[in-house]
């Protein structure tokens, strides 16, 4: 099982660093990651594998929107079929 994890916001030191740390305490695996810096503007993508999360899926999107909101930033978690879905045209 699959998950979409989108971050954006003002760029800082330690953006990757901390989401990332929260997805291995989580035992979550990232698969693929793109990230972009738009000036002062940082915006990322990781697909990342859930199948042996050791939180439930509620408990690791509060933990990452309890980050975003710490740094100021906007982080959203979705499963894969959702995100799918929501793009389909």
């Amino acid at each position: 099982m699959r998950a979409v994890i989108t971050v954006i916001g003002k760029d800082m030191v330690g953006i990757l660093y901390k989401v990332s740390q929260i997805c291995a305490d989580e035992n979550v695996n990232i698969t693929e990651v793109t990230q972009s810096i738009l000036q002062d503007m940082f915006a990322m993508i990781m697909l990342v594998d859930i199948s042996e999360c050791t939180a439930e899926f509620s408990e690791l999107s509060d933990k990452l929107s309890a980050l975003g909101q710490e740094l100021g930033l906007s982080i959203h978690v979705m499963h894969e079929d959702i995100f799918n879905a929501m793009h389909r045209i």
